[in-house]
């Protein structure tokens, strides 16, 4: 029999043509020649990429025997995951590939705005000696504020803990008890942001976190702070930051990414105290090799009908048909759980209940896992670093199984406890010919309702007219609802509400809403597919 087409579209290590091993039939192209492209794709089972080929539905449609599309790095943005996903087609990368890296890159540019290296070098290169101008500062003593201690903001830490500086930090989904075993400060984000010296954010980009930095949060800084952001573009109000870095209100930044990159005509690159970088977090020899060989062994467990850990759309391996579905919705009900968290997690359980429990329904919990962080951390996560991502939180997980399921033919449930003691939980279901995906309980009301890209979740005490201030509230914002339930225990007791709109409400609405009707709860659930 033939071997199945490997085509690579990008230059990759050696490593990596290695370690896909002697199975496959490995084919060049270059991805950027598009006819090119067309044509190899074509008769291909797999193809690995860097970030400039397209692979998009007109390359998926191009590809009947594609099974795999394997992203060497992190970033997916050059991947149309829903028609990938729409196709059968799995979409791997690397997400843990480039952390070390990154985190040293971070480092790099504290370091380089401590001492004023950059423009230090390129003075004297032109001949100029300025040693007065170029005074630093000792990291010594320092106080660094660190927003995001994921697994780049741990590995940053243990580097600038070694220069003798205090380490703080402002994550949500972090405890206490996480904090104290890296040796960190848990602050709030207007604490940390007064406090540090330099600070340094590690974030996902989602509708919450972009412009989380922006005028407001930089006129808490002090003027001898600094900031850097080699995270991702936009977590950083970049007019925001170019006021503050103009007026003096902080003394510089390090950027080594951008709203729009390159970032041609941006002002930022005009400024003295600004050190830039044209996105180089996953530069190195040493990243693009470990992502090289990451991605060439899920290529190989994919083609083999196994599981891939790092699938970032859809499971590979031996799952039963009946369990498949329910791990796109158990990925949906991890993200509006971690939505209803208003302090960190402690515990997670992951309740399988009906038909399906007497499958392997692991795979079950490592969704529930993926979709609890995606939204959380800077990192890309998958199947393989999800229970990671929650032992290093400090999150108990549990999978508990139970062939009964009296409402529904089979129930997905994730249920939890947060550092305040509160409990919250969230359910789900697949009804219907269409395989409609429900959520049917919330916190322990029972609902019914489709899950949508954007949902609002809110808890008040059941009187009348509360509807029609709410109603008028988004209407008068121009926020379209285009599915509402309500549910309570007893007459004017607590009730929940669930609204599907169609666009992200703004936090200003939120707060006027939550104020007009003396919610508990009212938070905005973004679902990202």
């Amino acid at each position: 029999m033939a071997k199945p087409i490997v085509l690579i579209a990008e230059e990759l290590s050696p490593a990596t043509v290695e370690a896909l091993g002697p199975d496959f039939d490995v084919r060049m192209v270059d991805g950027t020649d598009r006819p090119e492209l067309l044509i190899a794709i074509a008769e291909a089972s797999a193809i690995l990429i860097r970030s400039a080929t397209q692979v998009d539905a007109e390359a998926i449609a191009a590809a009947p025997l594609l099974k795999v599309i394997a992203r060497a790095g992190v970033g997916l943005d050059n991947v149309d995951i829903k028609s990938a996903t729409t196709a059968g087609v799995m979409v791997v990368n690397a997400p843990t590939s480039n952390i070390i890296s990154a985190a040293e890159l971070t480092v790099g540019h504290i370091l380089s705005l401590a001492r004023h290296i950059p423009p230090a070098h390129a003075a004297l290169a032109q001949g100029l000696w300025k040693r007065s101008k170029y005074t630093g500062v000792e990291l010594y003593e320092k106080t660094i504020g660190i927003i995001g201690l994921g697994r780049i903001g741990a590995l940053i830490t243990a580097r600038m803990q070694a220069f003798g500086t205090k380490v703080v930090a402002y994550d949500p989904y972090v405890t206490a008890a996480r904090a104290q075993q890296l040796g960190v400060t848990l602050l709030s984000l207007d604490e940390l942001l007064a406090q540090s010296d330099f600070i340094t954010i590690h974030m996902p980009r989602t509708p919450e976190t972009t412009g989380m930095i922006s005028d407001a949060q930089l006129a808490l800084m002090k003027p001898t702070a600094f900031i850097v952001n080699v995270a991702r573009g936009g977590l950083i109000d970049e007019d925001a930051l170019h006021r503050a870095l103009t007026s003096g209100q902080i003394a510089g930044a390090g950027l080594d990414v951008f709203v729009s990159e390159p970032p041609t005509g941006s002002p930022l690159l005009a400024l003295d105290n600004v050190i830039v970088t044209p996105h180089l977090g996953a530069s190195t020899d040493e990243a693009q090799e470990k992502a090289g060989v990451s991605v060439a062994k899920s290529v190989r467990l994919a083609l083999s009908g196994e599981l891939v850990p790092d699938a970032v759309n859809v499971a590979g391996g031996i799952i039963d048909a009946s369990v498949r579905p329910g791990i796109p919705l158990m990925e949906k009900l991890g993200q509006v759980f971690s939505g209803l968290a208003v302090s960190p997690i402690t515990n997670v359980d992951v309740e399988i209940h009906g038909e399906i429990a007497a499958f392997d329904v692991s795979v079950l919990k490592l969704a529930a896992l993926k979709g609890i962080f995606t939204n959380v951390v800077s990192e890309s996560v998958s199947y393989v670093n999800a229970p990671l991502l929650a032992e290093q939180r400090g999150i108990d997980v549990r999978l508990i199984t139970d062939a009964v399921s009296p409402e529904y033919r089979n129930i997905l449930t994730i249920r939890g406890v947060l550092s305040n003691g509160a409990q919250i939980s969230v359910s789900g279901t697949i009804t219907g010919s269409r395989q409609t995906e429900k959520i049917v309980e919330i916190n322990g009301y029972d609902v019914e309702v489709p899950i949508a890209e954007h949902l609002v979740v809110m808890v008040y005490t059941d009187r009348p007219g509360i509807v029609g201030v709410y109603g008028r509230e988004f209407g008068d914002a121009g926020i379209n609802i285009a599915g509402m339930q309500i549910s309570r225990r007893e007459a004017g007791g607590q009730a929940l509400s669930v609204l599907t709109v169609d666009s992200p409400v703004p936090e200003a609405l939120l707060a006027s809403v939550r104020t007009a009707i003396s919610a508990e709860l009212l938070h905005e659930i973004n679902i990202t597919s």
